[in-house]
């Protein structure tokens, strides 16, 4: 089965199983408050349903439109519109007849849910899985700046070590990145002083310019032949693949990063390189050079356990209790949620570029693996019902948050906002997010399109 078909099967399943869950958040205290629930709906049902059934007062169904779905409360202004009923007198099982704090509740309801279920499914995976993650301490020789041109907009150079960000130690080698874009200064060690330096504000729009080289950091790795392609000018010159060049011209190396710097030295020459084969021990190979300052090898055939056997990282591994993985759920939740939030405030200032990585659909649906992984499956899924719990509780009209921002105004002044208010509010809020869509998936065509 094609990649691409199984992203788009997970992120349907994914979708369809948050926004279902989303709905009952709402519709399950409006009915504990008594509280009629006109239609319950996955996706969009404009004009038509492709399947409706009405059990007691409620219509199930799904729509065709799938940006979302929505559940029609009685006597409420929501996306549906229906302003008709408000021109009559309250019904006793109407929403606007329940009290304030009831109201509240069903309307915190959907994100409530969302962070619930991102919760229990990180329990799960703890659990389930564990954690496995590269330890940062034991990157004794620092990192390696794949891409300079980004490491010279940071500040950060080959062989330094990476401490911490806004004063949060890393552990975690893989959370380096995330932290570096949400953080606002960081720490090094280099030369064995510590360094801070200030993380550019438009250090987000660095990475946007040059999506290839995103992931700009690694662990530094020993240079191992992995292919000799047919092309290669030393494709019979005796190296072979798995061989580890340990000298060039009689200088001794241990990283990959070092040859570069090296081979420069020896532009369209001849030169001895010294590698290191299991078996034969170490063998002198002498080689052409490009003009290029390459030997026409492939780096590769070394995996991290690979690589922690020979000493260059450590792999940390936790399991957890059941008991154990309940904690261990709470704080991811919590990490994700607040990591998501800095994201969010990135975006929102202009001068980050942060906006220009806003995406849509696509950019959802390929966050999923392209091969069958549940791991991974229910991590994105957890990840995005976090996602959809923070952006639902923004305090924009026709959004759950700006329902409560309504609330919680006519909790504190007593006085509820005016029939005619609320619709011109949920009309403004409905364009602002018919253009926040228009713009993010505007975004994934454009990077299709040019990128």
């Amino acid at each position: 089965m094609s990649p691409i078909v199984i992203q788009i099967i997970q992120f349907f399943m994914s979708l369809s199983l948050l926004i279902v869950l989303h709905e009952l958040g709402h519709f399950i205290p409006a009915k504990i408050f008594k509280t009629r629930v006109e239609k319950f709906y996955l996706f969009f049902d404009i004009k038509y349903s492709l399947f409706k059934k009405k059990i007691g007062e409620t219509v199930y169904g799904i729509g065709w439109l799938p940006l979302g779905g929505y559940v029609k409360i009685s006597g409420m202004i929501d996306e549906s519109m229906d302003t008709d009923q408000m021109s009559e007198e309250p019904k006793p099982w109407e929403f606007r007849s329940k009290p304030s704090w009831q109201r509240l509740i069903i309307m915190l309801g959907g994100v409530t849910v969302n962070f619930i279920l991102a919760v229990i499914i990180y329990i799960g995976l703890a659990w389930n899985y564990g954690d496995q993650f590269i330890s940062n301490e034991s990157l004794k020789d620092g990192v390696y700046v794949s891409a300079q041109n980004i490491g010279d907009k940071l500040g950060i150079q080959t062989g330094d070590k990476i401490i911490s960000v806004d004063e949060n130690k890393i552990e975690d080698f893989s959370q380096i990145f995330i932290e570096l874009v949400n953080g606002d200064q960081f720490t090094i060690e280099r030369d064995g002083r510590e360094i801070t330096q200030e993380i550019p504000v438009d250090f987000i729009a660095t990475l946007l310019e040059d999506e290839e080289n995103i992931r700009f950091l690694s662990p530094r790795y020993p240079f191992v032949i992995g292919a000799i392609p047919d092309e290669s000018s030393n494709k019979d010159s005796g190296l072979q693949i798995n061989d580890e060049i340990v000298e060039i011209g009689g200088t001794e190396i241990t990283f990959f990063d070092e040859a570069k710097p090296l081979l420069e030295q020896y532009k369209n020459q001849t030169v001895d390189l010294t590698v290191e084969r299991e078996g034969s021990g170490i063998i002198q190979i002498p080689v052409m050079i490009s003009d290029s300052a390459t030997i026409g090898v492939v780096w590769g055939g070394l995996s991290w356990d690979d690589l922690e056997k020979r000493d260059f990282l450590k792999i940390e591994t936790r399991t957890y209790s059941f008991l154990e993985s309940i904690p261990a759920g709470i704080d991811k939740g919590v990490t994700t949620l607040t990591s998501y939030a800095k994201q969010l405030k990135k975006i929102f200032n202009p001068e980050t570029g942060a906006y220009k990585g806003v995406g849509g659909f696509a950019a959802i649906g390929n966050m999923f693996p392209g091969s069958w992984n549940w791991a991974a499956f229910w991590s994105t899924t957890a990840l995005i019902s976090i996602i959809l719990a923070f952006m639902n509780i923004l305090p924009i009209p026709a959004l759950d948050g700006g329902h409560v921002m309504f609330l919680l105004y006519e909790m504190v002044t007593g006085r509820k906002p005016s029939d005619k208010f609320l619709e011109y509010a949920q009309m403004t809020g409905f364009f602002l997010l018919i253009a926040l869509l228009l713009f993010a998936n505007g975004n994934d065509l454009y990077k299709w399109l040019f990128k």
